[in-house]
């Protein structure tokens, strides 16, 4: 077996950052160097990460104790990772921010959706969108990769195929509902469990800044209201299931729509096809994905209206964060896009 590469993480304390360490600690090909964490240096990742208790003595190190490596994950917050990003791209031949900071290539779209403009435009130039189903030929020859958001990699993935097919949409509006690990590992009164038990809470009806990335991928501008998008918070802790109301150009029936969706998907690894006639998961159903890297995608039509309706699930942790960016690491270094992504998730949960 071909010597494994050292690879890195920096922020590793999060959730996200765990997930990392989750999946890299059972990759073939990968030894986890170092994960840093300000707040928890000398403390071994477990007792962050709990899951992780008699999988590794590995302990948290600040930042400034990083080493070079031949692979760096960068999971900081918004705003944080692209002001360090100048000094982190220096310590390893191939990075994968998991951060908003990368992801949009325009950088005037960038301060329309963040606020401000980018601080090093050059550097954001040079990186890939990282989702392999969109980029994976660029993936391969890149150097420094973003991750993408899990609002918005749900919703992407559930329009990517009539891109693909070159159906042309009217409008599409993604009605989203998440789970509260989107939010982060840091409390807050959003996050308490009385206010949080047992809510339908919708956060984001307009302006959510995933709209973004889903423009870049369709080949829509910035100012193009054919995609919204609106986000809900439900009492479910990893999951993101997106409902996406399509109005195509033209009126298309079931049989179309299975040639449209097994056209893009049927040789992608992670994403299933699932639209059945019977039993309790017709559709898609995030629960069953918890832990799992697949983003599932059905549809039905509405033969009165011609309306389609798009269901797409994933784990924001994983196809929406950790597990996506563990894959696009795959495309970069040439391996098998499946290694270390095996876990197909549980049932009963």
């Amino acid at each position: 077996m071909a010597e494994k590469i050292q690879a890195s993480i920096i922020g590793a304390s999060g959730y996200a950052g765990g997930e990392l360490l989750r999946l890299l600690l059972d990759h073939p090909h990968v030894e986890v160097k170092q994960a840093t964490s300000e707040q928890h240096q000398t403390k071994f990742v477990h007792a962050i990460h709990p899951n992780l208790r008699g999988r590794t003595q590995l302990k948290f190190v600040s930042a400034a104790q990083i080493e070079e490596c031949d692979f760096l994950f960068v999971s900081l917050p918004h705003g944080s990772a692209s002001s360090k990003m100048p000094e982190l791209v220096k310590l390893a031949p191939k990075v994968i921010d998991l951060s908003a900071d990368h992801r949009l290539r325009d950088v005037a779209a960038y301060e329309q959706w963040y606020g401000e403009p980018h601080p090093h435009p050059d550097i954001n130039a040079q990186f890939v969108y990282g989702v392999p189903e969109v980029n994976r030929e660029a993936l391969r020859e890149a150097k420094w990769a973003s991750g993408a958001g899990c609002n918005g990699t749900a919703t992407q993935l559930g329009l990517l195929p009539f891109k693909r097919a070159g159906v042309e949409i009217v409008s599409a509006l993604a009605d989203i509902k998440a789970g509260s690990s989107e939010s982060g590992n840091k409390p807050n009164l959003g996050s308490h469990h009385p206010e949080r038990s047992g809510c339908v809470r919708s956060f984001a009806p307009t302006g959510h800044r995933h709209t973004a990335e889903v423009q870049q991928t369709m080949g829509w501008t910035r100012d193009d209201a054919r995609i919204q998008m609106s986000v809900t918070a439900i009492e479910m802790v990893r999951g993101v299931l997106a409902t996406i109301h399509v109005q195509p150009k033209e009126k298309l029936e079931e049989k179309d729509l299975w040639k449209i969706f097994r056209g893009a998907y049927k040789d992608e690894p992670f994403v299933r096809i699932v639209k059945d006639r019977q039993g309790i998961y017709r559709f898609p159903e995030p629960k069953i994905l918890s832990g799992s890297n697949y983003c599932d995608v059905g549809f039905d039509v509405d033969p009165q209206t011609g309306r389609v309706v798009v269901i797409s699930a994933i784990d924001n942790l994983m196809k929406g964060a950790a597990g996506n960016c563990v894959q696009a690491m795959n495309v970069m270094m040439g391996w098998n896009e499946s290694a270390g992504l095996g876990f197909p998730g549980l049932h009963p949960v």
